[in-house]
């Protein structure tokens, strides 16, 4: 493990203490731009910018892996891959607008797993748990709704979410306390596997979820967390993979392979929020966008995850 992996845990517990520290600032009598209702459109454009350039490049070298499926089944053309992929992120779309609460509830459940499972990859591969993982995820996916239970729903329901018993469900569980129940669980599972997994800093991390997201609203928690934990923790395993022995040339290969895929994402995500600004005003629009464009690339990116950790390559 290099001294710059050992070091991202204590660093976005840092930035998560400056950001804190900046918000309580400013509401003693400072300018806090979270609290400006004036600039919540602004707020949603910095996260929609992080999410395009820190968040989505974690992802843009699924092409290389895809090179390694397709050469698995002997298929050479790549288009094949690119295809497959963008068609899979259609279908999640397309079946989001039909059935969304459906969606929803799976991309929760999927993405808590793939949180967790990516977060801990510097996990000794012989002490690898299924129930660590989702459960280390799912503090991320209740984290929002414990501590701002109506933004989270609000949220919801601007991703087509209007089935009654789903909003009124998550209302009742939190009501009663049993949301706040679920999350204290899954931190005490995740203490309990840590005491064999010592390389993380586990217990900054889950302050630091806890604390963006007591402290902040939904989607600039989720954006913290998602750009300069997840996505910068995964970048670090693909550079290592790129370079064993030397991280910083293993980072600028890295972004070298990643710039394309990334550009051309970004670029998708542009042209859908110009469109849906037609018919939504801009905070909704960014909102659709985000969450929706996200699950839509996820699922292809699990699948693929799945396929080359099966394959052993």
């Amino acid at each position: 493990m290099t001294s710059f992996e050992k070091k991202h845990s204590f660093n976005f517990f840092l930035l998560t203490v400056l950001l804190i520290s900046f918000y309580i600032g400013g509401g003693q009598g400072g300018y806090n731009i979270f609290d400006d209702l004036v600039s919540k459109d602004i707020v949603g454009l910095i996260c929609f910018f992080l999410i395009l350039t820190v968040g989505i490049s974690h992802g843009s070298l699924d092409n290389t892996k895809g090179k390694r499926i397709l050469k698995l089944y002997k298929l050479k053309n790549i288009s094949i891959f690119y295809l497959s992929y963008i068609f899979f992120a259609l279908i999640i779309v397309l079946v989001w607008v039909f059935l969304p609460s459906i969606s929803l509830m799976l991309f929760l459940i999927v993405a808590s797993y793939h949180f967790g499972k990516e977060d801990s990859f510097l996990l000794n591969t012989d002490h690898k748990n299924n129930l660590y993982f989702f459960f280390r995820g799912l503090i991320i996916i209740l984290a929002p709704l414990v501590f701002h239970t109506q933004e989270t729903l609000e949220i919801f329901k601007t991703l087509l979410i209007k089935d009654n018993f789903l909003i009124n469900s998550i209302i009742y569980l939190q009501n009663f306390y049993l949301l706040s129940i679920l999350m204290s669980l899954s931190i005490l599972v995740c203490i309990f596997f840590y005491k064999h997994f010592k390389e993380l800093n586990l217990y900054g991390e889950i302050l630091s979820i806890l604390g963006l997201n007591y402290f902040f609203d939904p989607l600039f928690a989720f954006t913290i967390y998602f750009c300069f934990l997840h996505s910068v923790r995964h970048s670090i395993s693909l550079s290592c993979q790129l370079d064993k022995k030397n991280l910083k040339n293993g980072f600028k290969k890295f972004l070298d392979k990643a710039l394309p895929l990334s550009l051309i994402t970004a670029l998708l995500f542009i042209l859908s929020l110009i469109f849906l600004l037609k018919y939504f005003v801009l905070s909704d629009a960014l909102l659709k966008v985000i969450f929706i464009g996200l699950a839509s690339l996820t699922f292809p990116h699990i699948l693929l995850e799945y396929l080359v950790e099966k394959n052993g390559k």
